[in-house]
């Protein structure tokens, strides 16, 4: 079996890309659980109305004119409905990119809603370097969108319907 080096499947690379795949998935899914009801919730804060107050401060601060109207006109007054998508969102990308199941459209969702962070809440704080905080995921789950699943991924198994796969 003749293959250029890297690109045969199960290759360092490729199961280095699993594994990249598999840790933004893991920090997805870590922050979705802050939004989950208290019984299924990890860390301080459990269910979204922690959520509102961060928005309401992110509206107001928002240096970005029109992404600022639309947070104030828009989003605060419909709060409620924003977190829980985001929370929903959070946790599909997160399940999706962990067993490694339509990732290139997982990533691509997650890349969203981390620029939406990053343009939003990111300016909630005023140390520029807290804010790579929000940087970092946009890129991260970027590079798994470009890359793709790598070799240990269920939408690489021989089974799974074409529209599935990355």
């Amino acid at each position: 079996m003749a293959t250029v080096r890297g690109a045969r499947s199960g290759s360092r690379a490729d199961v280095w890309r699993s594994l990249f795949r598999i840790g933004v998935g893991v920090y997805w899914l870590y922050f979705a659980s802050q939004k989950w009801p208290a019984p299924l919730g990890v860390g301080p804060t459990h269910g979204i109305d922690w959520m509102h107050p961060l928005m309401v401060r992110a509206a107001a601060v928002n240096p970005v004119p029109l992404l600022h109207d639309v947070l104030t006109q828009l989003v605060v007054p419909n709060w409620q409905v924003f977190a829980v998508l985001q929370a929903v969102g959070e946790t599909a990308v997160g399940v999706l990119l962990i067993v490694g199941l339509a990732t290139r459209p997982a990533a691509l969702i997650g890349t969203l809603l981390a620029l939406n962070l990053s343009l939003t809440v990111a300016f909630t704080d005023t140390d520029v370097g807290i804010r790579w905080l929000y940087y970092l995921p946009v890129l991260a789950t970027f590079e798994v969108f470009v890359n793709g699943s790598g070799s240990l991924a269920v939408d690489r198994a021989p089974w799974m319907p074409g529209w599935l796969r990355s």
